[in-house]
């Protein structure tokens, strides 16, 4: 989580230290009608988070549990394959110039979110079970075995999102300009969470959780007027209070709120959807 906060905030200063000159032309990625079309890849880091689990027979919450990303080994196969592009953590981004400098963006980040199994987490609550009320010890259960929970939001973390970004062109040449970006989105948390509990079934399902916001700032190389080679660092705040943790309609749920970093990079195309 570190690492990727540290960048992020190099990256944002570096773009403001960038964004100081004022460039009279409009250029790509700034004017009115633009349109861009993006495919990416990330890494994302978490902040520890409590985890609460409600349903029948419990009512507890596992406090600062530690996760990571899963980022998938890098190979044609697993990236550029045309049946598995959507495997890796991926970020699709489609943005429209409303007007000069300004774009409305829909964008699905594709992250995923495993808990670490090894580690052993404090308890707070009740299992009326009296197997698994037997694994909490002084307080705290030991998650090592995965006998207890297993849970990851992998196929993924999804997060569909909608925003506006404030664009400025920073470097012009005849063939090569960089754009400066940075802005901020919101929407739906909506995930394929893989969750065992209790030994019961794997949840595996896509469901409307919660909802995230971000603040984001990137650097769009543009070559040619139209190819874009872009690097992102995004941060924001994720809150999912309906976590499905059984295959049925059951009550059962799960719920946890934390932050997240990440750091994109990709390519992508522009052109400009009205006549000049």
């Amino acid at each position: 989580m570190k690492k990727i906060v540290v960048l992020a905030a190099l990256f944002l200063s570096f773009s403001f230290a960038f964004g100081q000159e004022e460039l009279p032309k409009k250029q790509p990625l700034t004017q009115k009608g633009q349109m861009l079309i993006f495919w990416g890849w990330n890494r994302a880091a978490y902040s520890n988070s409590d985890i609460h689990f409600k349903g029948n027979g419990y009512d507890f919450t596992l406090e600062k549990v530690v996760a990571h990303d899963r980022p998938s080994d890098f190979s044609y196969h697993n990236y550029f394959q045309l049946d598995r592009v959507t495997i890796p953590q991926t970020n699709q981004r489609f943005a429209y110039f409303i007007k000069d400098n300004v774009a409305f963006v829909l964008g699905i980040d594709h992250m995923k979110y495993v808990m670490d199994q090894d580690q052993s987490v404090k308890f707070s609550g009740n299992i009326t079970d009296p197997v698994y009320a037997a694994l909490v010890q002084n307080g705290k259960v030991d998650l090592t075995n995965g006998e207890f929970l297993t849970f990851e939001h992998t196929d993924g973390l999804n997060y569909i999102n909608f925003g506006l970004e404030k664009y400025k062109n920073i470097y012009n040449k005849e063939k090569f300009d960089i754009v400066w970006s940075y802005g901020g989105g919101l929407g739906p948390m909506f995930p394929k969470s893989n969750v065992k509990l209790f030994g019961n079934e794997r949840s595996d399902r896509f469901h409307v959780a919660g909802l995230g916001l971000d603040g984001r700032t990137s650097l769009n190389f543009v070559f040619w007027k139209h190819v874009v080679a872009r690097v992102e660092a995004k941060a924001g705040y994720i809150n999912m209070w309906d976590i499905k943790t059984t295959l049925n309609n059951k009550p059962d749920k799960a719920s946890q709120g934390f932050v997240f970093g990440q750091v994109n990079f990709g390519i992508g195309y522009t052109f400009n959807t009205k006549n000049n």
